[in-house]
């Protein structure tokens, strides 16, 4: 009768053993998909951020050559606007690019500022061909292009110079953007609301995919500006 009641007592502790894990993994699977959820809200908070001042300076300078009846150019800017603008409302932030697509929709985006600065600004690309092929989340250059744009061409007579680089180092692809401007202090400490966005939203959003695998590095060189180094997990289509 003892050894019954032993038998009967084991099988009750196995079974509430194995209901307590079967609950708990599904707590933890619950947990996992909010997280994630909650990961997916956050970054397409941040992607749709667009900065307005580019929208404003872009419709302002195709107003202008309208009225100074430069319609080539104009209809040239308008239908940069409208790629750029499909190409950036159609990303999903979840989703990945090859570097070669994130180059060509920041093209797009350059190639509207040029249409404003004219020769004020330069711009330089130097990307290994095998870097072409990584992933990174859509328009991850943009604001940081933006940022250079705004402080080292656009405040100056002469404007300036911004540089494009990307290699692979063994498993990690390094980003690299270069100004010939004043520096990074105005980048580093904010005037104000609105100021610094761009390289926050980057931050956060390496955060979020990546974890403690990327890093976001800012620095003066020797030869003067300000230099934004990004590295991140080197992945390919053919490489998860």
């Amino acid at each position: 009768m003892g050894s019954f009641v032993w038998v009967i007592l084991a099988w009750a502790a196995l079974y509430f053993g194995i209901k307590k894990h079967e609950e708990s993994k599904v707590d933890s699977e619950r947990a996992l998909r909010a997280t994630a959820i909650a990961h997916e809200a956050q970054l397409k908070m941040l992607r749709y951020q667009l900065n307005p001042h580019f929208l404003f300076n872009t419709l302002n300078a195709i107003s202008t050559l309208i009225l100074d009846q430069q319609s080539d150019t104009a209809n040239r800017m308008v239908t940069r606007l409208s790629a750029f603008l499909r190409h950036s409302l159609d990303s999903d932030p979840m989703h990945q690019v090859t570097l070669a697509q994130e180059l060509e929709a920041i093209r797009l985006y350059l190639e509207i500022e040029q249409l404003r600065f004219e020769d004020r600004l330069r711009v330089v690309e130097q990307v290994e061909p095998v870097a072409l092929t990584a992933l990174l989340p859509s328009l991850l250059l943009q604001p940081l292009i933006e940022n250079a744009i705004k402080y080292a061409v656009a405040p100056r007579i002469e404007g300036g110079r911004i540089e494009i680089g990307a290699h692979v180092e063994q498993d990690t692809l390094v980003l690299r953007l270069q100004d010939d401007g004043p520096g990074c202090k105005a980048l580093l400490e904010p005037a104000g609301p609105g100021h610094g966005v761009g390289l926050v939203n980057t931050r956060e959003r390496l955060r979020v995919l990546y974890g403690a695998a990327q890093s976001l590095q800012i620095d003066s060189p020797a030869s003067g500006g300000c230099r934004i180094t990004l590295r991140l997990p080197f992945r390919t289509r053919s490489r998860p």
